[in-house]
């Protein structure tokens, strides 16, 4: 793995678009999966390319699943308190991202993850409205109210940096189905 690293290392100093880093997403059952991120102190060249890498992983997993819109540090073995977001409305790193404000609503959605190889979808509760305090790359404070699928998105990324996954916020034992079935039933035509 320190090889990995390493040669990791020497191809992002040529060029950002040099070379492509898809790392593997750790997958259920996996212990990494299970513990708290550390929050990110230092905002330099390794924390640039911990966000290219998300940025890869999300890319090549969004065309391998047709589905997908965020990824956290954890999920590529790194308990780093950092998540990637790539939604039409809102596209950003967060680094140390807390939800702050949270909303009496809420609201179900079937949510599923790469970490379940997007292969089952579960029922879960998520808050309707939520603000999150987080930093940007630079080192920057910033502050996103977010609303319904944003909000259960970043409630979904958030839970991963505290080792939450989706199915310990399953509704019940019957809240769950596998991906063909969820299509069947609920994606778009």
């Amino acid at each position: 793995m320190r090889e990995i690293l390493i040669r990791h290392s020497a191809l992002r100093l040529h060029s950002r678009n040099a070379a492509v880093m898809i790392r593997p997403i750790l997958q259920l059952g996996n212990p990494a999966l299970r513990k708290k991120s550390v929050p990110v102190q230092e905002f330099n060249w390794d924390l640039k390319c911990l966000a290219d890498d998300l940025e890869d992983t999300l890319t090549d997993a969004k065309q391998r699943y047709g589905y997908g819109r965020g990824i956290a540090a954890p999920q590529i073995g790194e308990l780093k308190r950092v998540v990637f977001i790539d939604t039409p409305d809102f596209r950003s790193v967060l680094v140390n991202p807390t939800i702050t404000t949270l909303s009496p609503a809420t609201f179900e959605v079937w949510d599923s993850c790469f970490s379940f190889d997007v292969s089952f979808f579960v029922l879960v509760d998520r808050l309707w409205n939520i603000k999150v305090d987080y930093v940007d790359l630079k080192g920057n404070r910033q502050a996103l109210e977010a609303k319904g699928d944003l909000s259960e998105l970043l409630q979904h990324e958030v839970d991963h940096l505290d080792g939450v996954l989706a199915t310990d916020r399953m509704k019940n034992k019957k809240a769950i189905m596998v991906r063909v079935e969820w299509e069947k039933a609920f994606k778009p035509k």
